[in-house]
């Protein structure tokens, strides 16, 4: 049987150190995605794996926190008015 694009299948999950279980996927950025990607690495030193693994743990805290009625503020200076953050 055919393996369709997405479709994760045990031999797509590895034990990494430290890690437990890993599972690989494939995804396609679009190309402000891969920029960002690239100047996060950059900024960072990370891994491009290392990059994504934080950034969706980020996403998802930022998704239950709004959800449950929180909200996230930002200030884009040091004298900077604090702002809401929004994510769409």
């Amino acid at each position: 049987m055919p393996r369709n694009a997405g479709t994760v299948t045990d031999r797509d999950r590895t034990t990494g150190r430290g890690h437990g279980s890993l599972e690989r996927v494939t995804v396609n950025l679009t190309p402000r995605s891969s920029k960002a990607l690239e100047q996060t690495v950059a900024l960072t030193g990370d891994s491009k794996t290392d990059t994504i693994n934080r950034a969706l743990q980020v996403y998802a805290f930022l998704e239950e926190l709004m959800q449950s009625g929180g909200s996230v503020h930002v200030r884009q200076s040091p004298d900077g008015e604090l702002q809401l953050l929004r994510i769409f």
